[in-house]
């Protein structure tokens, strides 16, 4: 039953991306020549989002629906509170499957399908086209930049890794919006499709600054289905079309054993010292909103602030969060 994982979970970066088969029917796109893209180049990222990716700690059920996304070439709703690795997972997946950089695009409730897929210049474009220049002489892709969402419809020969955070703060529209570019993996550039017959490609920016992405007839289409992970905290519920044509998963929050886990994949011998702050933070959890952050935050103080003695720290009564965890009276 393992062998169809991909995914593993195990924070060890290999290449089992190269034994996804070939997509059901119904989700194959589009076999153009496939985008250039080195995914081993660091996109003059620090090595924060690495060290925050092998570190963490799906559980088999997670795997599970992990890989089910792959295979399926289907979106990932993940559902559940805040701190319990929502985002992460994104990270964890692109650094596992050595997929580069995460695409991120963070959703506020002025959020358009239009932010996503990519922005235009046309301030620029009108000064340049006032100083007499032919626009067979203007390279046109420098005016556009493509966004999260568009980067990762672009056709790259392996799949792109796409966060989508928190959709639930978006406006009303967004979720259906976004269901015809899931499901046919293309879009459109207006202002490029218009000046198609003078003008057939173009090359615009991705939103990570890599190889130029080339644009025909203002088409992007494309050519492996990007790992696309779209985390909600609840806040609403989302249109029945929308659901079917994601796989679902929810978090929940993380018990004795694995917060234990966690701790010990963050912050290593620091876990020796977490005992008394893993019986707090539950009990606190179970009144109030911690997230697992704060508590790798308190276990981390205990260690370096308080000379190793866990004990000598508490959560405050009030506030809850570990920027203000205060010495026993």
């Amino acid at each position: 039953m393992s062998d169809w994982l991909l995914y593993r979970g195990s924070g060890e970066p290999h290449d089992g991306i190269a034994n996804l088969p070939e997509p059901p029917p119904w989700r194959a796109f589009y076999a153009d020549d496939p985008t250039p893209f080195d995914r081993d180049h660091d996109y003059g990222l620090t090595d924060r989002w690495p060290l925050r990716a092998a570190a963490y700690q799906a559980d088999p059920p997670t795997v599970e629906m992990v890989n089910t996304a792959l295979y399926l070439r289907r979106p990932l709703l993940v559902t559940g509170d805040p701190g319990v690795g929502k985002s992460s997972l994104a990270y964890a997946v692109a650094h596992e499957l050595r997929l580069g950089p995460v695409l991120r695009w963070p959703i506020t409730s002025r959020s358009t399908l239009r932010d996503g897929l990519y922005r235009y210049d046309a301030i620029g474009r009108l000064e340049e086209a006032n100083t007499g220049l032919s626009a067979t002489a203007v390279d046109v892709g420098r005016y556009f930049r493509l966004g999260p969402l568009g980067t990762a419809l672009a056709p790259y020969a392996l799949p792109r890794v796409l966060l989508v955070d928190e959709i639930d703060k978006s406006d009303i529209d967004l979720p259906n919006d976004l269901l015809d570019v899931f499901e046919e993996g293309t879009f459109e550039i207006p202002e490029l499709s218009r000046v198609a017959d003078t003008l057939t490609d173009a090359e615009v920016r991705p939103a990570d600054d890599g190889v130029r992405v080339a644009v025909t007839a203002g088409q992007v289409r494309c050519r492996a289905f990007p790992f696309v992970v779209l985390t909600s905290n609840g806040e609403r519920d989302f249109p029945p079309a929308f659901l079917r044509r994601c796989v679902r998963l929810h978090l929940p929050a993380p018990g004795p054993d694995r917060l234990r886990t966690i701790v010990h994949a963050h912050l290593g011998d620091a876990a020796l010292h977490a005992e008394n702050l893993i019986s707090l933070f539950l009990d606190r959890r179970n009144t109030g909103e911690l997230a697992t952050d704060q508590l790798l935050q308190a276990v981390y103080l205990a260690r370096h602030a308080a000379g190793g003695t866990a004990t000598d720290l508490r959560f405050p009564r009030c506030l809850g969060v570990t920027d203000q965890l205060v010495r026993r009276g």
